[in-house]
């Protein structure tokens, strides 16, 4: 068997670790362009952290899932700064849009040229500058991914923009800033970090690292989210931290599969929340790729140890588990996928772009659109 294994820069795990980050983060230039969400209250700590250290700082809010023109906007807002780093704290989105500027900010060509499908995915044309990302969420583990997601609004598709030197140089992962984070933040986010741990065990790229990794954080994220759907738990929070940061690695080394492939094509199209997406399509995936690998005569070991990691948070029988979690996730509180998009879901067409989805390529099964598309009408 032969590899490559892509790894992080550093990363600080721990309750405790963002104090570091005035210190850290100032250590790497002079002039930091801060990205930040516009809740985030230790934000305006590290901000007067920086500043007290000697560093000119130009603070730029994240407003939502990043698209095209507000990173057309941001580029042309942060250009005159010429900044040495970049430093994001929020939710993945917020990671993503400092992931982006710090990649296109010294980069001489349009966005558009660097996304994959729908442009050219040239690669970058000068190196990225130096990142540290510190999320506020459990969800995406962009804090250790090699690329950043980019809403194109004219082509109805969230794409990548990816390069190996995207991946943050320095990531800060401190639970106790999800401390608080309300109930459907959490679930969402969270049920996106089980996905992409799920998503890399199954994957067709899976290879022996990913699967220590993903073996100990599936069980963990499940649990994690039961846990803190009866209560607030700082010890939950630690783990779900610590899974989503999991996932990001694993799915920079695996790749993920339909639920992201899908996703992409109906958050673009539909203006819903990427990670309730995914969670209202994990489970109906699991069930379409092991009847799709079973049909022909496939292993289906590892749906099933998955299957089983369902069944020992939930209370269930193995052979009922992902019945099981639609039926949580119902009585959780996540919206259904009709209630999430704006405007009526055509199944069959988001099927068919989805097909072309770079996510798709790792898939454990070669789903029909027909698949696809009662994955999409399950959600």
């Amino acid at each position: 068997m032969t590899f490559a294994f892509l790894t992080p820069g550093r990363i600080l795990f721990g309750r405790g670790a963002a104090a570091e980050a005035p210190a850290r983060i100032a250590a790497m230039g002079r002039r930091i362009l801060l990205v930040r969400g516009g809740s985030v209250r230790f934000a305006d700590v590290l901000a007067e952290g920086l500043r007290a250290a000697g560093v000119a700082v130009l603070e730029l809010r994240g407003q939502g899932e990043p698209d095209l023109p507000g990173l057309e906007a941001a580029l042309a807002e942060a250009r005159p700064f010429a900044a040495d780093a970049v430093a994001a704290i929020g939710g993945g989105s917020v990671l993503d849009l400092g992931k982006a500027l710090a990649a296109l900010l010294p980069s001489d060509r349009p966005p558009l040229d660097h996304l994959e499908v729908v442009g050219q995915g040239l690669p970058l044309s000068a190196p990225p500058l130096p990142l540290a990302a510190l999320p506020t969420t459990a969800g995406t583990g962009s804090e250790a991914t090699k690329n950043a997601v980019i809403g194109v609004p004219a082509h109805g598709r969230k794409v990548s923009l990816r390069d190996d030197r995207l991946i943050p140089a320095l990531a800060l992962v401190d639970p106790a800033l999800t401390d608080g984070c309300p109930w459907p933040v959490t679930l969402a986010s969270g049920l996106d970090a089980v996905t992409q741990v799920i998503e890399p065990y199954l994957s067709r790229r899976a290879n022996p690292l990913t699967d220590a990794l993903c073996r100990d954080a599936i069980p963990r994220g499940l649990a994690a989210l039961v846990r803190l759907r009866q209560a607030e738990d700082p010890a939950a929070r630690d783990a779900l931290a610590l899974v989503s940061l999991t996932g990001g690695i694993a799915l920079a080394n695996a790749g993920l599969g339909a639920v992201h492939g899908l996703a992409g094509v109906i958050g673009g199209r539909h203006g819903a929340p990427h990670g309730a997406i995914c969670g209202r399509l994990l489970a109906p995936t699991l069930r379409e790729n092991r009847a799709a690998l079973a049909a022909e005569g496939h292993t289906v070991a590892r749906f099933d140890e998955v299957a089983g990691w369902i069944a020992g948070a939930l209370g269930c029988a193995p052979g009922d588990a992902f019945r099981q979690l639609s039926d949580w996730i119902d009585a959780a509180g996540l919206p259904r996928l009709a209630d999430l998009a704006e405007g009526p879901l055509d199944a069959v067409a988001l099927a068919r772009a989805a097909s072309g989805s770079s996510s798709m390529k790792a898939n454990p099964a070669a789903l029909s659109p027909e698949a696809l598309a009662r994955i999409v009408m399950a959600g």
